[in-house]
């Protein structure tokens, strides 16, 4: 049961509302624009969602309809044959789908395109725009496209025979689950093992912040429909840079406000500084050691007026003129009003479920996995889990030791420029190996796409691999620059393999690219 706020689920009454769109976006779009949107809806499930009694046992049953309880249940009922059921109150796919990585990326890469528009002036490019970018059009498609992939989910779990049943799930025992449908009625239903793959919600700003609720949470970035003026961000989180990274790059005054001197400080000390100098470079406003105060809104124009307190000044500054106020400050478990207490799940002092690396919960036959059970919060790892967790259930002695390994995954940032990282920090690396343990090797190079532009106006590519021990294992990769998500998966596989920088060396750089600089490290 993702907190996906903004959107509803796909059944024959959003059927009716996309094509509802469908007319919207052709009313001034050509026919070839027509023949696509009538492509999309067709991915749709045009089959009225049955209202008739639902199985009253089952052997799995999930609670959550993001990528880890898919997983677990596709897994257990299409490759395994046992009886499963998963129970979703808002859309399928998740947080990841609906309001996280997929319409991020979206969104990023119209940001990106923005980019190579202005960067293609240093080729020679005269490139003149007719009209302003068109975020309203931008957005329909968008949504247009992610409704379409709620189709596909809903007809993969149809397919792999998995009951998928719309409603809100509640614990009563450690083998039932009250299940309220949409009509109101409720229903119990027995399983002999129980999934908890619910998900978080964005975090809420403090109450002691008069007026924070005239901001708007990470999920509400995507209801935007109009390309703001003027933006404040307050986060320091991969959320809230990759946000403030977006805005900026489609024309936007951003401003972001973090807590200390440097964003990202989950990660390495040389792509929190690195990437935190960048967008100072390219014109974020980056609020240093700022305390947000106070939010006023303008009842006439909507507008919104922050007070807070920054690096600059002690004293209580105004921001004025703010289109939109986007609270990114974390995200939070969807623990409450699901049971856990009654059927005695034990949460930590954070408040997700505590579960050992097998995914087991305090109480048998009830596990738990992804973004709730508060490990490595990435989407990947919640359908590994989940995938796992299904082998070792249902799939015999030889998976009887199936677990997600939660140590070396990597992981991105879809920043300006881009972020990659696996495996330990130099930091951590020290605390773990000593300093006199490790090697560190790091580079720093403008990246060819910029050899037409003038000094000043390269983005600065950077690179850091740690080392340990006398055979110099590669215990941290640490990347920044254009295209490092695509490639990070790959120098993952050598990563998690236990590749050394000999065996980094080893390997013929592919020239002329940025990722010959990791095997050519001197």
């Amino acid at each position: 049961m993702q907190a996906l706020g903004i959107f509803g689920r796909i059944s024959a009454a959003t059927y009716t509302a996309t094509a509802t769109v469908a007319t919207t976006l052709t009313s001034s779009a050509s026919k070839t624009a027509t023949s696509r949107i009538a492509s999309i809806s067709r991915h749709f499930s045009t089959t009225p969602r049955t209202m008739a009694p639902i199985s009253k046992e089952t052997d799995l049953l999930v609670i959550g309809g993001g990528s880890g309880g898919l997983g677990a249940a596709r897994m257990a009922s299409g490759k395994f044959g046992a009886k499963a059921m998963i129970v979703e109150a808002m859309r399928l796919g998740g947080t990841c789908v609906n309001v996280g990585c997929v319409p991020k990326k979206i969104t990023f890469n119209a940001a990106v395109i923005a980019e190579a528009i202005h960067d293609s002036k240093a080729y020679g490019f005269s490139v003149h725009e007719t009209q302003p970018f068109d975020f309203g059009s931008f957005k329909r498609k968008r949504d247009a496209y992610i409704a379409r992939l709620n189709g596909i989910y809903e007809r993969n779990l149809a397919n792999d025979k998995v009951e998928y049943v719309h409603g809100w799930a509640r614990l009563l025992s450690r083998n039932e689950v009250e299940v309220t449908l949409d009509d109101g009625t409720k229903t119990t239903v027995r399983a002999n093992k129980i999934v908890l793959a619910v998900g978080g919600q964005p975090t809420k700003p403090t109450s002691s912040i008069p007026g924070a609720e005239h901001g708007i949470d990470s999920d509400g970035f995507f209801d935007i429909d109009t390309l703001p003026r003027k933006v404040a961000l307050v986060g320091a989180g991969y959320i809230a840079v990759e946000f403030a990274g977006m805005f900026n790059a489609l024309g936007v005054e951003t401003h972001l406000f973090i807590r200390h001197n440097t964003f990202l400080r989950a990660f390495d000390p040389m792509i929190q500084n690195g990437v935190t100098a960048e967008y100072e470079r390219v014109g974020v406003h980056v609020h240093k050691q700022s305390a947000p105060s106070r939010v006023d809104k303008d009842p006439a124009t909507g507008k919104l007026t922050l007070h807070y307190t920054d690096s600059t000044d002690a004293k209580e500054q105004v921001l004025d003129d703010i289109d939109h106020l986007i609270w990114a400050i974390g995200r939070t478990p969807m623990t409450k009003n699901i049971g856990l207490e009654e059927a005695g799940v034990k949460l930590d002092d954070r408040g997700y479920i505590v579960t050992d690396e097998f995914q087991n919960s305090s109480v048998d036959n009830i596990y738990a996995l992804g973004d709730v059970s508060g490990r490595v919060e990435l989407t990947p790892v919640a359908l590994a889990a989940g995938r796992r967790l299904a082998e070792r259930l249902y799939g015999g002695s030889q998976f009887a030791a199936a677990r997600i390994d939660y140590t070396n995954i990597p992981s991105v940032v879809f920043a300006h420029p881009e972020v990659g990282s696996i495996g330990l920090t130099e930091p951590e690396a020290e605390a773990q190996y000593g300093r006199d343990k490790l090697k560190v090797y790091t580079t720093s190079f403008p990246n060819m796409f910029y050899a037409m532009m003038e000094a000043a106006d390269k983005p600065p590519t950077k690179f850091k691999v740690v080392c340990a021990g006398p055979d110099e294992k590669v215990v941290g990769l640490h990347i920044m620059g254009m295209g490092s998500a695509e490639m990070l998966q790959g120098f993952g596989v050598a990563v998690k393999m236990g590749a050394t920088k000999k065996d980094l060396d080893s390997c013929i750089a592919i020239h002329p690219t940025s990722a010959e600089e990791l095997v050519t490290l001197k």
